[in-house]
């Protein structure tokens, strides 16, 4: 029974190749476990994460890499047509490039995920023992102890370049790999080139939105009006930025929904940056009752004035509590006041709210609600 010819080739001739190709499918399911169960337990004890990476990143290549040997062993040990060979010959060419392309692929990821991009973070923590040092030693004033236009551009280094970077190199490589691996099957990568060019026109005028948002975002980059983890205004909508991207940007509202903005639109718009305000106006009318004094009411003006002793996150500079009105049914003190960038936008308004009605009450300050007093003469 296993010498019957079928195709050109035994029976045996062909479960043997088919258990050459399940050996090879065995064999990643082995690959599979023994990083799991080896040598990813191994990685962790290290104080490295590449070793992490490399496991993870490569492990797929070289699954696909057993699967392709297994495939071309059990293709050549057949009897098999002229044009099949040919063509089985061409694939291999062009996927092998392929599987090498995506290997270095993967292994450069891993290299700038756990090395440049953690040197760009130690970048800014070192700059920032420095200046610490510095400090300890050389008398600095306060206003020139802290760049802000330092520390924008090294959460620009972090959080926007270097996943552009990152993404820019990845495909260089990839656009590398395949012109080789066409090359590899007898294409002709300058002509394919050179009809590219030909094309390119008729190309950029049905793409012209998409050239567009790539202008767009890189006025974006170049501008750094927000990054990545800012929260910003823009179109009526208000978010966090997740991801500025070549084509487009990325904003999770404050309802949590995914907000994608072409960047075109974007560099357009007015944006407001909500995250680099350095503080938060806060405007209040406090309405007391007419047989207030004006003893009880400059003693009002001096609690509310006292707040930024009390409550950290109140800025007192540029304070303003007056006297402001005579409204129908109240003496009214108009309050403005500052809140710094480490207060909660709504947690700090709270605080100063209870603070004003606990010191009201502590002084018999009453609070002046809508009211008539009607008089009715009685002749």
């Amino acid at each position: 029974m296993f010498s019957h010819i079928y195709f050109h080739n035994s029976l045996q001739n062909w479960l043997i190749s088919l258990a050459i190709i399940a050996a090879a499918f065995i064999v990643n399911i082995f690959i599979f476990w023994l990083n799991i169960l080896v040598f990813k337990p191994l990685s962790k004890r290290t104080t490295h994460s590449l070793d992490d990476a490399l496991f993870d990143k490569l492990e797929s290549p070289l699954k696909f890499a057993i699967v392709l040997l297994g495939i071309w062993i059990s293709c050549k040990r057949l009897d098999l047509p002229e044009n099949i060979d040919i063509f089985i010959a061409t694939a291999y060419k062009f996927l092998i490039v392929l599987n090498i392309t995506w290997f270095i692929v993967r292994f450069t990821d891993a290299l700038i995920t756990n090395l440049l991009m953690p040197a760009a973070k130690n970048l800014k923590t070192n700059r920032k023992k420095f200046k610490t040092a510095a400090e300890n030693i050389i008398d600095i004033p306060a206003d020139t102890k802290k760049s802000k236009k330092q520390k924008a551009n090294d959460e620009f280094l972090e959080h926007t370049l270097m996943p552009i970077v990152r993404r820019v190199i990845l495909g260089v490589i990839w656009v590398i790999g395949v012109m080789m691996a066409l090359k590899n099957v007898g294409v002709d990568v300058g002509a394919l080139l050179a009809g590219l060019g030909i094309g390119g026109l008729a190309f950029a005028l049905a793409a012209q939105d998409t050239l567009k948002n790539i202008f767009g975002g890189i006025t974006i980059l170049t501008d750094q009006a927000f990054k990545v983890g800012d929260r910003i205004k823009v179109d009526g909508f208000d978010g966090t930025v997740e991801d500025i991207g070549m084509r487009s940007t990325r904003i999770r509202t404050l309802e949590k929904r995914l907000v994608t903005i072409p960047n075109y639109k974007m560099s357009d718009v007015s944006i407001e940056n909500v995250t680099r305000e350095p503080m938060r106006r806060m405007l209040i009318k406090i309405g007391l009752t007419y047989d207030t004094t004006p003893e009880k009411m400059q003693q009002a003006i001096d609690i509310l004035k006292d707040i930024p002793n009390n409550i950290k996150e109140v800025e007192a500079q540029d304070l303003t509590a007056v006297f402001s009105d005579f409204s129908t049914s109240s003496l009214d003190i108009t309050f403005i006041y500052w809140i710094n960038s480490k207060g909660d936008a709504m947690g700090t308004p709270s605080k100063v709210n209870f603070e004003i009605l606990t010191k009201f009450n502590q002084q018999g300050l009453n609070f002046a609600f809508p009211s008539q007093t009607i008089y009715v003469n009685q002749e």
